[in-house]
């Protein structure tokens, strides 16, 4: 009995309700005395609660002296209560999502090789869409089985490689100049974006003995950030393979003229 009273409280009933209730059940119609007595409960709390139940239509009291009450079935209770929870789920699923208050997702910084391999690894396994990274050759075998297991899922996968780098599946471009940026940079650098939702970037390892450290986000701003620029060095390397000499006659070796251009003549170059 004490479970069933349980449940009913689980739907709405409240105590004293649930125990009024089932009073009924055994015997009705029946006085408010009658019920108090059968629910082993104070005779006023009795009255109180089944004027509420009959508010709630869960019970019906009679025009007769005295009032006598009588409970709806079982069956009818539970279906009540089944379209009013159904109801209201569908209601919350509806509207939940919409309900969004001024929030920004944080950006947080990640540091040490062991913390940053495993949220590279996470963001891989959880992404069901995409996955842009731009990454050097000596970090990309941490990844290389689970970005695999990515493209066999299924996922578009974008590779921005760098040192040498080898990959046999998705799509590859491949950055040239890499020892030239990791020293501009002071270190290798990883750039990731999956979904359009979640991404990284930072050093993996670093020239100068500093701990490796990387910047992750769920703020989608910064993520189409990231994004871009792996896209736009995916541009760049492609135009650079279809037109080397070209690009050299216009801009010069390793594209000094447009860096001059750009970055206004420095012989240090802090954006590759």
């Amino acid at each position: 009995m004490d479970e069933i009273i349980e449940s009913l409280k689980q739907i709405g009933l409240n105590g004293y309700e649930a125990k009024v209730y089932l009073a009924l059940l055994k015997k009705y119609p029946a006085t408010g005395y009658e019920v108090s007595k059968l629910a082993n409960i104070p005779q006023a709390r009795a009255y109180d609660t089944l004027k509420a139940l009959e508010i709630s239509n869960i019970v019906i009291g009679s025009n007769t002296k005295p009032t006598t009450y009588t409970p709806i079935k079982p069956k009818e209770l539970t279906k009540r209560y089944k379209r009013k929870i159904t109801s209201t789920l569908d209601f919350l699923e509806k509207k939940l999502p919409n309900v969004k208050e001024d929030h920004t997702e944080p950006i947080l910084t990640i540091n040490g090789h062991t913390a940053i391999h495993s949220k590279i690894i996470e963001i891989i396994k959880n992404a069901s869409k995409e996955i842009y990274i731009e990454v050097w050759s000596q970090d990309f075998k941490y990844f290389e089985d689970y970005l695999f297991d990515a493209y066999n899922r299924g996922l578009d996968i974008k590779i921005v490689g760098y040192d040498n780098f080898n990959c046999n599946f998705g799509t590859v471009f491949k950055h040239a100049g890499g020892r030239e940026i990791e020293y501009s940079l002071g270190g290798k650098m990883i750039f990731l974006a999956a979904d359009n939702s979640e991404g990284l970037f930072g050093k993996t390892q670093t020239t100068k003995g500093q701990d490796s450290h990387i910047i992750w986000t769920k703020n989608e701003d910064i993520v189409f950030l990231i994004k871009e620029f792996i896209v736009h060095d995916m541009y760049l390397i492609d135009i650079e393979e279809q037109f080397p000499e070209q690009l050299k006659y216009f801009y010069g070796k390793g594209m000094k003229k447009l860096k001059d251009k750009v970055l206004g003549g420095s012989g240090f170059y802090k954006i590759h």
